[in-house]
């Protein structure tokens, strides 16, 4: 890396002047303040110097490291307060045109600054300006050896593939045969070999060009080994490279450059991958596109399924989006034919869909959370040597603690929110009345002791009310004692290695019955699991979100189908206090294109996402006045703008602002107000007027404009 100090830096500002030609560069950092910034090109960089480039520049006392975005013969401040550039970070890879292009588009469309764009999407050992300390190479030098390609040949092992079903073969045939861009939703049910289709359709296009790269996404990080792993066993002699936030930083660095150098020709990787500089991409998979976990919920909130569709387009590729449960946005553009439709109806295995059955239950349950048919089912799976898995989206040992005398519940102190029961892991048997126990917020992530007497009255009696995974997992080994269970959350995830040593225990046969959340319910191919037992879902079909029914339909399908993948007896029942809920006749009837819809059909009368387009901006504040007397004045000033323009006016809504569901989060008062339109550009244009005047407006409050927003 190419470097000049401070000194060095102020004696070649002076040099400069004494030129006649300036030259300035206008660089972008990741901060949010301003698009970007002008720095003096120095005489030692003049010509050296080009949109694109990497370079090390001064901030207060600091330095950063930037991205050039043009070139100017002048300044947007004062000359004299123009500071030079330091040094070009040769090392870095060229940054382009259609990388840049991508940026671009995602700072106007989410309405940020490029900066706070591409700079987080670059892994950070690669963004830090190196220390005085630091050894003289390179952390690019040593991130590009820490990438070793495989050796042997490029051709795919094609040995251990399953022959293709008709629906199979017919939607690859589709899929090799479309030229340039296109977008292809692969609709299958659970099991029915979109990853074999996937596979496929990255060999046909590697074998295309010799320099082509594909792009597969992922949306969790869980998901990212099994699948890497799968790509890995079929393109043995395949440079492949994997991108999640979840990795080393060396690690991520290493993957980051070697897709940028066109070295790794198959990217693996969750939302952040989309915005890697992949210089032959040829082709783009993005799996379970329907899942939210694509939206990105911290700096810019883009959508990685969006920008995949845009990149796509820009690149003139083609573009597959699999899912069983497609999303509303998604089936609308394919119902209407923007997008293609391919569809794979039956399981690849053969097997039969799994027979899904409604239990109505009450509201007093036995301990373990099962109604009698429940528990004699997942008796008679256990019997016969099969595996059964009990789904219950809800982690820790008890939603609250209840003190019974006076009615005390374990709100937490700083968030509008219960804290959790959770059973915390002993390293060594503690006496009686040891913190075996602990209150948990999952909003802010506060934690605290479990009281030995009510706060309120002093009483001893307190009680955990509700259950979750942990409390259920308790609950079966006392019910199933001879079973082998084991629980798979967030809370076990979080521990290095614990979530891959389940699932391979799973895969193994040494796991009878498992309990778990979503995290269970997709991407996984249970040999033995016949029965699903769904314990508590009504959560969900109250919720203030529009788009709830949406994802619980889809968890619900999502989870039915690790049932009887491999076999011919597949069973899900569904535990359920209002079995006349029409979502649970189309989940029996496993009827997706009736459920989405009908679910079209009131979006469309109630002018909602994909029939309107939304905006939502969110603020916090000290004391809920500020946020709501911020978001007051911030629709003030929309009105007026709206009012100036009658075309602005006639399309587009403002709302009033409200408290958000949980209004205070980790001391914090939160609020927000929705903006709709039935045109996207003209949304976009009202938005572009308004956000100058927010600064000015906020004063104590901190915002945040969230475009497209995945969750109201």
């Amino acid at each position: 890396m190419a470097r000049t100090d401070d000194r060095q830096a102020s004696v070649s500002a002076v040099e400069a002047d004494g030129t006649t030609g300036r030259r300035y560069a206008r660089v972008a950092l990741d901060v949010p303040i301003a698009p970007c910034f002008d720095y003096l090109v120095p005489p030692a960089l003049d010509g050296r110097i080009a949109a694109g480039d990497w370079v090390l520049v001064p901030w207060g006392r600091g330095r950063k490291i930037g991205i050039v975005l043009g070139l100017a013969d002048t300044a947007e401040i004062a000359a004299e307060k123009v500071r030079p550039i330091m040094g070009r970070v040769d090392e870095a890879p060229p940054s382009s045109s259609a990388w840049l292009e991508l940026i671009d588009f995602t700072a106007r469309y989410y309405h940020r600054h490029p900066g706070e764009v591409m700079l987080p999407a670059v892994p950070k050992l690669l963004r830090t300006p190196p220390s005085a300390r630091q050894r003289k190479e390179s952390a690019f030098a040593r991130a590009r050896k820490r990438f070793v390609a495989p050796a042997g040949s490029p051709s795919p092992d094609m040995a251990a593939a399953p022959g293709l079903k008709p629906a199979q073969a017919e939607a690859l045939a589709a899929l090799e045969q479309g030229e340039g861009f296109g977008v292809f939703l692969l609709h299958g049910v659970t099991g029915s070999g979109k990853t074999e289709v996937y596979l496929r359709f990255i060999a046909s296009r590697l074998a295309a060009d010799p320099i082509a790269q594909v792009l597969v996404l992922v949306p969790e990080i869980a998901l990212t080994p099994q699948l890497a792993e799968r790509v890995r066993a079929r393109f043995p002699g395949e440079p492949i490279a994997i991108l999640h936030s979840g990795l080393a930083e060396g690690e991520r660095a290493a993957s980051w450059l070697a897709v940028a150098d066109g070295r790794a020709r198959i990217l693996v990787g969750t939302r952040l991958a989309v915005l890697a500089p992949v210089p032959g991409l040829a082709g783009i998979i993005v799996d379970e596109e329907h899942d939210p976990s694509y939206k990105q919920q911290e700096g810019v909130h883009y959508s990685a399924r969006d920008l995949a569709v845009l990149l796509a387009s820009q690149r003139r590729i083609p573009v597959v989006l699999g899912s069983a449960t497609p999303s509303a946005e998604t089936w609308q553009a394919a119902r209407t034919g923007r997008y293609r439709l391919l569809t794979l109806p039956e399981r690849a295995s053969g097997a039969p869909a799994p027979r899904i059955e409604v239990l109505a239950i009450d509201r007093d349950m036995p301990p373990d959370g099962l109604a009698e048919a429940a528990r004699a089912a997942i008796a008679e799976v256990l019997a016969d040597g099969g595996q059964a898995l009990v789904f219950l989206n809800r982690r820790g040992y008890a939603p609250v603690l209840a003190c019974g005398q006076c009615g005390w519940l374990s709100r937490c102190d700083d968030c509008s929110a219960y804290r959790v029961l959770h059973r915390v892991a002993q390293r060594r048997p503690q006496a009686a009345g040891g913190a075996r126990f602990r209150l948990v917020c999952h909003h802010c992530g506060g934690e605290q002791a479990v009281p030995r007497g009510c706060p309120a009255c002093g009483d001893t009696d307190l009680r955990p009310v509700g259950r979750g995974t942990q409390r259920l997992e308790e609950a079966l080994a006392q019910t199933f004692p001879e079973a082998r269970i084991a629980r798979l959350d967030r809370d076990v995830a979080r521990r290095r290695g614990a979530a891959e040593a389940m699932l391979d225990a799973v895969h193994g046969g040494e796991v009878d019955l498992l309990v778990g959340t979503q995290m269970l319910a997709k991407g996984h191919d249970f040999q033995r699991l016949r029965l699903v037992v769904v314990a508590d879902p009504d959560g969900a079909l109250f919720a203030a979100d529009f788009r709830a029914p949406e994802r619980l339909f889809a968890t619900l399908m999502q989870v039915a189908g690790r049932a009887g993948r491999f076999a011919r007896d597949g069973r899900v029942l569904v535990q359920t206090r209002f079995p006349g809920e029409p979502l649970f006749a189309a989940l029996q009837a496993h009827d997706f294109a009736g459920f989405a819809d009908r679910m079209l059909a009131e979006r469309r009368e109630a002018g909602l996402p994909p029939f309107g387009h939304q905006a939502l901006l969110r603020t916090e504040a000290a004391a809920p006045d500020d946020a709501l007397g911020f978001l007051g004045a911030a629709r003030d000033a929309l009105l007026a703008i709206l009012a100036a323009t009658p075309e602005l006016a006639a399309h587009v809504r403002c709302f009033d602002p409200v408290p958000m569901p949980v209004a205070r989060l980790a001391g914090r008062e939160r609020a927000q107000l929705l903006v709709e339109s039935g045109s996207r550009p003209l949304l976009h244009r009202a938005l572009s007027r308004w956000l100058p005047e927010l600064d000015g407006l906020a004063g104590r409050s901190r915002w945040q404009l969230e475009v497209d927003p995945s969750e109201i």
